[in-house]
């Protein structure tokens, strides 16, 4: 069993920067890929960026290349996404969620946090 608690989210201007934490309870965090997905109003659940377990697997979906940084801290049970060149489409509320493997499909995570609000104004 996985517990996930995001934080980090707020009120930013467009190209500005925000750091989201995603911290994790039980003893199997460490074997877990960690992902992050966003939600927009009136849109679907989307993947923005994976880990996988050792942090040698990982992807961005090709809207945040170059933008955002995913990482974890596995003595903190922590994984972090670094959002920098925040635009306003990157308003939503973002999830962290895990899985065994880093997939892009919602559906492969068996865990999800509350998630966190992120609102970039321009």
């Amino acid at each position: 069993q996985v517990q996930l608690v995001e934080s980090g989210g707020g009120l930013v201007q467009a190209g500005g920067s925000l750091r989201l934490s995603c911290a994790a309870s039980g003893r199997t965090f460490s074997r877990y890929a960690i992902a992050w997905f966003r939600q927009a109003p009136g849109k679907e659940r989307e993947f923005v960026a994976g880990i996988n377990w050792s942090g040698t697997d990982i992807s961005y979906t090709d809207s945040v290349k170059g933008r955002f940084t995913i990482s974890r801290d596995s003595a903190k049970n922590t994984v972090y996404l670094e959002m920098n060149s925040l635009k306003v489409d990157d308003t939503a509320v973002y999830y962290c969620a895990a899985g065994l493997i880093v997939v892009v499909q919602a559906r492969g995570y068996n865990y999800w946090g509350q998630g966190t609000q992120v609102t970039v104004s321009s």
